[in-house]
């Protein structure tokens, strides 16, 4: 759970200005910055920060609130994601991540992680002897020379203890490695975890080293996994990484458009090609964190590149479980010839690409296409049988709104009932994978395959050799699923707490009501961002009557504070009474406006507040007398409305003649 003194800790080491300004355009007014809003397309800027308040709002769309609403926003996170984003980004470590580890921390793991990516592609470049040698041929052979391994930090893992050695130089120390997964004791002795391979460094969202995924060069040896990755560790979590997103998310957003393919060379390749919005997963499965991670780009469509071979296939059907939980379309590609895509742009170019990018299918047409074309549909058995094994596949869909689209399609295909077909799905088990997916002691944890020759489509489960080996769990336990999906990726999952809200849709609201409401917001945005001036009117505050009680809640949580006290302060005193008060503090106008000076806009203010209040107490008076037989306090109530009668026309004129000067 993060803690509100870490939120505030995350909140104070953010510049707000220069995290918006990263993607807006911003250009300062006074004490504001505006642009054009990230979150609406639009010309003219209506966009505005507010550094000292650490406040946004945009008067185009209505959205507005705090620098973390801001980051649920544009990166399309829930309210603890965001802090957790800012946190890394400041290299603040949170209080549920020192609870959670049991070792090093996690930014000793990164700092260990960057020193062997450096030492890795220092061995490919500049290394010499037999290893190197072939890790440069291996690349060379790739089409990836030396400019481009150094623009994707390749490199090579002699092993031997190389990387021990040279981390120990840097006072990294035998738990920080091992807690990196660069290294692991063996025989009582520490060892490297890589040796004799090629190295693709995973980089996070920043772009620095979290992981290494390492394939094995020279004669295949028994007993040694063709691709190592690194393990879950506390800097990486191969099930929410994706292979070259640092270099991938801005061509995504650029082009609207993600694509997906199945190993760490093609995806090079794509990228060499010009194809930048290209991305891998890391020895698991398309997993929901995945397509989530490429919606924070606002993605249209998700292209999934998968082989036309019978792996390709169960990728794409494990895939299909996610129409439903995402706004993106999800299209597939399958290249002519059962080509790669490294393999087909070396023969054919990247313009021939384009056109085959372009003309993407649905995913499920693919899945359709590639189940039912080995089934004879001629007999009524084996339509029976073809419904079971289709229906075992749409079985995630089974609670989801495209169930009825998916369920007529699949019983015109067979020439079944649609009610029938759709009782099958809903009765067929939700299987999250097969026996043939679950990785064996010692199996790749990495993508399948660069090139051919590689066993692809051979399931048949293989005993697991005694002898300890890459890849293997030492301790002999049964590992994870790498393709393992929770349960929440098939239900609808609770909001999260202290996520982004809106501030009240207004529309409902009489006209009389919605002038109060944007009055008092007023009121209180302006003692946000100028709380000491604003103590002069307390007592005039005092006595409104409020349209909102959250609004009187905010106004004297604010006011309370002691003088002196910094706008930014202030607001997360109203967020500790309204957790909303980032939102309706963010929406002030009236203090942006350079036309009148800071006392006469605040006068301004106040004077309408009170207008709209008072208007507000004699309805409620009048209201009152309806129903109030003549006496004491029937006439004390008269006597009331006239003197608020007296008090609107003094705040009328006052009004007029400010906005008339």
């Amino acid at each position: 759970m993060i803690t509100d003194e870490d939120k505030e800790r995350v909140r104070q080491a953010t510049d707000f200005v220069q995290l918006v300004a990263e993607t807006v355009e911003l250009r300062q007014r006074g004490q504001e910055f505006w642009g054009c809003c990230p979150f609406h397309g639009e010309k003219s800027p209506s966009f505005k920060v507010n550094p000292a308040t650490g406040l946004w709002h945009c008067f185009g769309c209505g959205e507005g609130g705090d620098v973390f609403s801001y980051v649920q926003r544009r990166e399309n996170l829930d309210f603890p994601d965001a802090i957790r984003y800012l946190a890394d980004r400041a290299g603040i470590e949170l209080t549920e991540e020192r609870s959670a580890r049991r070792g090093p921390k996690r930014s000793r793991l990164v700092e260990a992680l960057g020193a062997a990516e450096e030492f890795y592609h220092t061995m490919l470049m500049r290394g010499k002897g037999e290893g190197p040698d072939e890790a440069r041929r291996y690349f060379a052979g790739r089409g990836f020379g030396s400019s481009v391994c150094r623009r994707w930090d390749l490199g090579f893992a002699p092993g031997r203890g190389a990387l021990v050695a040279h981390l120990r130089k840097f006072g990294f120390t035998p738990a920080e490695m091992i807690a990196a997964d660069l290294a692991q004791e063996r025989s009582g002795r520490l060892v490297d975890r890589f040796y004799d391979r090629v190295m693709f460094p995973i980089h996070d969202e920043q772009g620095r080293a979290i992981a290494f995924g390492g394939r094995i060069i020279g004669a295949k040896r028994d007993n040694v996994a063709k691709y190592v990755n690194t393990r879950d560790t506390a800097a990486f979590n191969k099930g929410k990484h994706l292979f070259a997103y640092d270099r991938a998310k801005e061509g995504m957003a650029a082009t609207g458009e993600a694509i997906v393919c199945e190993g760490y060379t093609d995806v090079i390749a794509m990228h060499e090609a010009g194809y930048t919005n290209t991305v891998a997963a890391l020895g698991t499965a398309f997993r929901l964190d995945h397509v989530r991670l490429m919606e924070r780009q606002r993605v249209s469509r998700i292209i999934c590149m998968f082989d036309g071979d019978a792996a390709g296939q169960r990728a794409a059907e494990r895939a299909i479980r996610y129409l439903d939980k995402t706004s993106a379309a999800l299209m597939c590609v399958v290249l002519p010839d059962g080509q790669d895509p490294m393999e087909f742009l070396a023969a054919h170019g990247a313009d021939a690409l384009r056109p085959i990018l372009a003309s993407a299918r649905p995913l499920m047409d693919f899945v359709f296409e590639k189940r039912l074309e080995g089934y004879d549909l001629s007999a009524p058995g084996r339509r029976v049988r073809a419904l079971e094994d289709m229906a075992r596949v749409l079985a995630p869909l089974k609670r989801s709104v495209l169930l009825h689209e998916y369920a007529t399609r699949l019983a015109d295909a067979l020439g079944m009932d649609v009610e029938e077909t759709k009782r099958a799905i809903r009765e067929a088990p939700v299987s999250v994978l097969d026996d043939s997916d679950v990785p064996r002691r010692g199996s790749s944890s990495a993508p399948r395959r660069e090139g051919r020759g590689t066993g692809r489509g051979d399931t048949s489960p293989r005993p697991a050799p005694a002898a300890s080996f890459e890849g293997q769990d030492p301790e002999g336990s049964v590992e994870v699923p790498d393709d393992y999906v929770p349960a929440e990726a098939y239900e609808d999952a609770p909001a999260a707490a202290g996520g982004v809200e809106r501030a009240d849709d207004l529309r409902a609201l009489s006209a009389d009501e919605r002038m109060q409401v944007v009055a008092e917001r007023e009121l209180l945005a302006a003692i946000a961002q100028r709380p000491d001036a604003m103590r002069a009117f307390g007592d005039r505050i005092a006595t409104l009557s409020w349209a909102d009680e959250r609004h009187e809640a905010m106004s004297w949580a604010m006011l309370s504070t002691p003088e002196g006290t910094p706008p930014a302060e202030v607001v997360a005193a109203a967020s500790a009474v309204v957790p909303e008060a980032p939102v309706i503090l963010s929406g002030g106008r009236v203090m942006g406006d350079d036309a009148l000076p800071d006392q006469k806009k605040l006068e301004l203010i106040v004077d309408t507040a009170e207008l709209s209040s008072c208007r507000r107490r004699v309805r409620a008076i009048r209201s009152r007398l309806r129903s109030l037989p003549s006496g004491a306090e029937s006439e004390a109530l008269f006597e009331e409305a006239a003197s608020l009668q007296r008090r609107m026309g003094e705040l009328s004129a006052r009004l007029s003649s400010a906005l008339s000067e």
